[in-house]
């Protein structure tokens, strides 16, 4: 799975540009805020439909401008899709082969992206949303039933929290068992997917952090929450912990329970890596997860997909740069420095400069 070329236009601080890919390593280079990141903000975008950085597209719309547009040319085993994104003040219209599609789940996995960044730091370093987001990302493209539940499970727990606010107790007993059932079978959806998921990240989240350490710590991942991998069983044990908790939550005036309160334990040779993991290692363990997503992609789809390196190669000293760049082998990368190394360069190295929102 590549891009072949990228078009953007009035999106952050690109007027209008054209970028051409290969299908190896590629480098955008330039000083500080120039738009490298704004470039690989883009990419992301029109694989999963969301930016990392922000939560409403009009952030995304060059200043002074009313709309913005991003259009990628792809290529996969199953032949060209054309990626388009027009964003305004008012909302977005997603287009796959020129055909609007009415729901993110839609546009989701026609191209899959792995990124990362310093900012990545964070599924290790803060608290359990920062994990959570990770793990939603990195299913919702593998797999739409997962991403159709996350939408209804979210949609669903904002009616029941707005519910728990309710001052007429009667009405929110007697509505309550409804929201309870519908929330519990879309919560299913997402244990089972989210354990499994992590059952294959583990072992390969273990063995690339082995390769970045040269076997010197041990990485390991482990889930929170129902270990159960039936649906059904899931569903009735969520909603007796919704009726335990009920007064609960009442009290707190939202929901205590549930899979938006998980976690994933990392432990660094066998400590909590959240509180007690340097800096090196906390970089370290949060790459391996992502080449462990990589993997994963490359099993389910029997493609890799498109790697998305941010300003990383200066956070890594020489050794895990090139154990890096050994993992990109086969694998298409946009890769963001403030200046090309020579590590960088080979054969397969296409190399952008970028300036002020313009190529080079």
């Amino acid at each position: 799975m590549i891009i072949k070329k990228l078009t953007l236009r009035n999106f952050r601080n690109y007027e209008e540009e054209t970028f051409v890919f290969a299908d190896g390593i590629n480098v955008l280079v330039g000083k500080n805020a120039q738009g490298k990141t704004n470039c690989a903000e883009a990419v992301f975008y029109l694989c999963t439909g969301a930016s990392l950085r922000i939560r409403h597209d009009r952030q995304l719309i060059r200043k002074g401008t009313s709309g913005a547009y991003l259009c990628a040319e792809t290529e996969s085993r199953v032949g060209r899709v054309l990626l388009e994104a027009e964003l305004s003040e008012n909302g977005r219209v997603l287009r796959v082969n020129g055909n609007r599609v009415a729901r993110t789940v839609d546009f989701l996995g026609n191209m899959r992206s792995v990124f990362f960044s310093p900012g990545e730091l964070r599924i290790i370093q803060d608290g359990p949303d920062e994990r959570r987001r990770f793990l939603n990302l990195s299913i919702s493209q593998t797999s739409k039933p997962y991403a159709a539940a996350l939408l209804r499970y979210n949609r669903i727990l904002d009616q029941r929290n707005n519910l728990l606010k309710e001052k007429d107790l009667s009405l929110v007993m007697e509505t309550l068992p409804v929201w309870d059932e519908q929330l519990a079978r879309s919560a299913a959806v997402i244990i089972r997917h989210r354990r499994r998921y992590l059952e294959r990240l583990a072992p390969l989240a273990r063995d690339a952090h082995s390769f970045l350490t040269d076997g010197r710590e041990t990485l390991a991942l482990g889930a929170e929450g129902d270990d159960s991998d039936d649906e059904e069983e899931i569903a009735k044990r969520l909603v007796r912990a919704l009726s335990a908790s009920l007064e609960h939550d009442l009290r707190l005036g939202f929901t205590s329970v549930g899979p938006h309160r998980d976690d994933i334990r990392v432990l660094i040779d066998g400590t909590d890596a959240r509180g007690f993991a340097s800096q090196g290692q906390t970089r370290t363990a949060a790459l391996a997860m992502k080449l462990a997503e990589l993997e994963i992609f490359k099993e389910l789809s029997g493609e890799p997909p498109v790697l998305i390196l941010d300003d990383v190669m200066s956070e890594l000293d020489l050794v895990r740069r090139k154990k890096l760049l050994e993992r990109t082998v086969g694998v298409q990368c946009i890769l963001t420095c403030t200046h090309a190394e020579r590590l960088l360069y080979g054969k397969d190295t296409n190399k952008i400069r970028i300036r002020e929102g313009k190529i080079c």
